[in-house]
């Protein structure tokens, strides 16, 4: 990789106080109006790695650096804080959270020294974190104290544990058929809570496997859908109907599908190896 670009991060900011200066748009802008623009560039970005298209990556990470641009530059107009101050605080932290190499600390579990910083387990999390993130962090934090099994087989017992429960549950009151309206009554919430001890068993157990519940989910998402577009196109060139070929032919056609296309897609694995365990996460 060559190095072409005489622009500097300084630049960036420049720009920016300058589009604050003479763009009417970027003038009206607040930290409340640019936060679904922040959400939407973040979503962009991921959606480029996933897609593995470094070309897309870098853009998209351009237009996250704006947003992180725009909210310092406003700051910095409000006397709250400047762009320097951020870069001092990140620097202050992320030492502060490696002793072991900017100091003369020993080297100590991320989670561990957090929780010194904690009044609670769920301190610091976003109310808005997609249930399935949130629950692979709390139970990051709960490990990080020592709440956690010593391997895999504890969990997956656990998932074993839940699905037996789930289980009993139906047998004793079956839900309703497939196409009735549902029934939100104590059968319901019984079985949803069954349920959710169960998906979040299932998150543990992934979790110390070494993988990320929410990476492992995205890409069976992408598996499914491969798959299924595939019946799609083959149900197309043979004539036949979906909505009416009925469940022994399309899975039939489903067995063909797996058959052709079973392994994950390269662009899938490219930037996280061959393996569905999830690479060490950086958190600030």
């Amino acid at each position: 990789m060559t190095n072409t670009s005489t622009h500097s991060l300084d630049d960036t900011l420049a720009l920016m106080r300058d589009l604050r200066a003479r763009c009417e748009w970027d003038a009206a802008q607040t930290h409340e109006s640019l936060r679904p623009y922040l959400i939407e560039e973040a979503h962009e970005l991921d959606e480029a790695i996933r897609l593995g298209e470094d070309k897309l990556v870098r853009e998209e990470l351009g237009d996250v650096l704006l947003q992180v641009l725009f909210h310092s530059v406003l700051a910095e107009e409000r006397g709250a804080f400047s762009f320097a101050e951020v870069a001092d605080a990140l620097i202050t932290k992320m030492k502060g959270r490696h002793p072991h190499l900017y100091g003369e600390g020993a080297k100590e579990p991320w989670e561990r020294m957090k929780s010194r910083q904690r009044k609670s387990i769920a301190e610091g999390l976003p109310a808005g974190l997609p249930a399935l993130h949130r629950a692979h962090r709390l139970q990051d934090r709960a490990a990080g104290v020592g709440f956690d099994w010593p391997n895999v087989e504890g969990p997956a017992a656990k998932v074993e544990e839940e699905l037996g429960e789930v289980r009993a549950e139906l047998e004793k009151a079956p839900p309703p058929k497939p196409g009735t309206p549902p029934v939100f009554d104590d059968r319901h919430f019984a079985l949803e809570a069954e349920l959710g001890d169960l998906l979040f068993a299932v998150v543990n157990l992934c979790r110390k496997a070494g993988v990320h519940a929410s990476i492992a989910l995205d890409k069976a998402n992408a598996k499914f859908e491969r798959r299924f577009q595939m019946i799609e196109k083959v149900a197309a060139e043979r004539g036949i109907d979906v909505p009416h070929a009925g469940l022994e032919k399309l899975d039939a056609l489903w067995d063909e599908a797996k058959r052709a296309g079973c392994r994950p897609s390269y662009l899938e694995n490219r930037l996280t190896g061959s393996s569905l365990r999830s690479q060490p996460i950086r958190r600030t």
